[in-house]
């Protein structure tokens, strides 16, 4: 374990050997960060908060505070963090709460550049890209592989589906379906994620059977409920769609349109 001579170490911390804590770092008595994890210096962890294998967290990031609710009222709830994620320079990333799963919690392999804030409750998924300013209301879910551009504002409750994207300055109000670009204060559709898509290996087949169903959501003139069921038929045969159909079981808000 390599510890500078001046962090604090709360007694009742738990910390792998190999964990290396930066110059002027606090970690509190309830924090659990796992081996191979870096904190660098000025970097506050507290609250009930667990980190996992191989995060690089840089300086001046402040984890695990209370909620910015004025409801929390001391309940012990959590934040979890898995592995191999990178925290830039002053991130706030808060707990959870009582009216909600208690949790806040961020996946694995994500990439959260300067000043992004989790507000308390959010779920973020996995390989993720966070851009600088990018600042998430409570209990927003963030699916897997989603990219924020820089300055996007997302409101609370909202839900982004899987390889979706976000523009510079995007303010999403509304559900973000899962492969759709966004862009626009409020964000509006904007076509779907399609260079991001063939990097991660989708098929040609795979991009147009997503891309119409994208014009059954947006461009054919349906209700909601007509495209829905149309998407719900098309999946039968392609399960690059089933994202769709699970998004719509669980957005609250609405899809921008």
């Amino acid at each position: 374990m390599a510890i500078h001579p001046t962090a604090i170490i709360a007694e009742g911390a738990q910390i792998a050997p190999d964990v290396e804590i930066g110059a002027y770092s606090i970690i509190g008595a309830n924090v659990s960060i796992d081996s191979g994890t870096w904190v660098g210096p000025h970097v506050v962890i507290e609250g009930h908060t667990s980190i996992g294998k191989n995060n690089r967290i840089f300086q001046f990031s402040s984890l695990g505070a209370v909620p910015q609710d004025k409801k929390y009222a001391g309940e012990p709830t959590r934040l979890e963090i898995g592995d191999g994620n990178t925290i830039r320079e002053f991130c706030t990333f808060n707990i959870g709460t009582a009216q909600d799963v208690g949790v806040t919690r961020m996946g694995n392999n994500n990439w959260i550049m300067a000043y992004v804030h989790l507000g308390h409750d959010c779920q973020v998924g996995n390989n993720t890209i966070f851009a600088n300013n990018a600042t998430l209301g409570g209990h927003v879910y963030i699916g897997d592989w989603v990219i924020l551009g820089g300055f996007t504002s997302v409101h609370q409750f909202c839900h982004i589906g899987d390889h979706a994207m976000t523009a510079f300055s995007s303010a999403v109000a509304q559900d973000v379906p899962p492969y759709v670009m966004a862009h626009g204060n409020r964000a509006v559709p904007s076509g779907i994620n399609a260079e991001g898509l063939k990097r991660r290996g989708f098929t040609a087949e795979q991009i147009r059977n997503i891309r119409n169903a994208y014009k059954s959501l947006y461009r054919k003139g349906l209700s909601f409920d007509e495209a829905r069921a149309e998407i719900v038929a098309a999946a039968a045969a392609n399960p690059e769609l089933d994202l769709f159909v699970r998004f719509f079981e669980t957005a609250n808000r609405g899809i921008i349109r």
